[in-house]
């Protein structure tokens, strides 16, 4: 009987295909490639045991050794040890659904198969080596050694991708690369919006029977992936890769409809965006630029620092180009939530299509503003001394259009 299936799970069984997944990981796929299984029997019979012995070590080592560093130790109360935990479980149960949307979404783009299954067991069994090594979070100090499995990890990735999803070995590599930064790109968002959801709702509007739904969407906490744009974003970042390593300037489509190049804005042109004051009497005081590019792919910044009496703002506008088709991933997630703190808030949505963050804390009178503009450009204002106000008119000033105008003409 198969190890995933519900029901048929035995100690014995699961404790064989960790010791083949991680032992002798060719073989492994092979068998797990034909094996039958079901999204459900995968989470029950394999994913949340293996995340749960990982998450309970962690749990026990908190209450037991504490967190420490340089002589201070921290012990967190049971209560919050506890939350921390069955937080921790949900997240990472989650982020297994979510890297299996990712690898199925990007499967026809480097010439494979979607199947969600196929998906879901790669997501699946390649966190093995990740859950496993996690057992040493048991003696908190002893952590960073989990970072060893993350990184095995990827290598079964790597082996199971191409296997599982049917694209062809010459194309193994990038596909792992590409899955590796959409997914790592959702998580950050999923993890941040998670945060501020904490409670049931986090992980219960993952809803597992939406995989693949054909509305073309699935729900996440705090929102939902819309994945024709994750589609569409995947197949820009194929583009750029393509006609990189053929030497020529990589252009195609982003999630937003927006050209992508590899090829940034020049800073000195992103610098002459920068205004020499701002509304409410802020001085420009500084100005600088920098750019780059590593592997033909390039990107560039420009930033400004704006004072007035104590208040201080850093205004940034950075291109990230050549992978700002990876910005169109976050223009996937129709996300909307905020969190209400003891002296301030945290908002995560999107203002005029356009995905936005701000976070401020009103006793400090410090906080940040960002805005995505065209799926490659980053405006943000962090300021201390400030209003949110102040730093919503700093964003502005750099003016959208112009940046819309620049991808457009790129």
């Amino acid at each position: 009987m198969s190890v995933v299936e519900p029901g048929t799970v035995r100690s014995e069984s699961l404790i064989d295909r960790v010791k083949a997944i991680l032992l002798s990981p060719g073989a492994a796929w092979d068998r797990i490639d034909a094996e039958p299984a079901t999204i459900s029997g995968l989470y029950t019979g394999y994913v949340g045991i293996l995340v749960g012995i990982s998450v309970v070590a962690g749990l026990i080592g908190s209450l037991v050794f504490g967190y420490g560093a340089f002589g201070f130790v921290y012990r967190p109360s049971i209560i919050s040890a506890v939350v921390n935990a069955i937080v921790s479980y949900a997240l990472a149960l989650a982020m297994v659904f979510v890297l299996a949307l990712v690898i199925d979404a990007l499967a026809p783009s480097f010439d494979g198969q979607k199947s969600q299954i196929q998906a879901f067991k790669v997501a699946a069994y390649s966190g093995t080596a990740g859950w496993v090594t996690g057992i040493v979070g048991i003696v908190p100090q002893l952590a960073p050694l989990a970072i060893l499995g993350s990184l095995y990890g990827l290598y079964l990735l790597y082996l199971g991708l191409p296997k599982l999803m049917k694209v062809p070995q010459a194309k193994a590599l990038g596909y792992t690369v590409v899955t590796i930064i959409v997914a790592v790109v959702l998580f950050i968002v999923i993890g941040a919006v998670t945060a501020m959801v904490r409670g049931p709702a986090m992980f219960g509007g993952a809803g597992l029977g939406h995989f693949g739904a054909a509305s073309g969407s699935v729900a996440v906490p705090g929102g939902n992936v819309d994945l024709a744009k994750l589609s569409a974003a995947a197949q820009a970042v194929q583009a750029n890769i393509q006609t990189q390593s053929a030497g020529q300037p990589a252009a195609g489509s982003s999630a937003a409809g927006t050209a992508v190049t590899a090829k940034a804005i020049a800073p000195d042109v992103l610098k002459g965006l920068l205004p020499a004051s701002l509304s409410a009497g802020y001085a420009r005081t500084e100005v600088s630029s920098q750019g780059g590019a590593v592997g033909g792919v390039s990107g560039s910044s420009a930033q400004g620092v704006y004072t007035k009496g104590d208040g201080r703002i850093t205004l940034e506008v950075s291109d990230s180009a050549g992978v700002g088709a990876l910005l169109g991933m976050a223009g996937a997630l129709n996300i909307e939530s905020s969190k209400q703190t003891a002296t301030g808030y945290e908002k995560v949505g999107k203002v005029d299509g356009r995905l936005t963050t701000e976070e401020f804390d009103q006793q400090a009178k410090t906080g940040k503003y960002s805005v995505v503009v065209a799926s490659r450009f980053v405006v943000e204002a962090d300021g201390a001394g400030v209003t949110m106000d102040d730093l919503k008119a700093a964003v502005s000033s750099i003016g959208m259009g112009q940046l819309e105008g620049l991808a457009k003409g790129a």
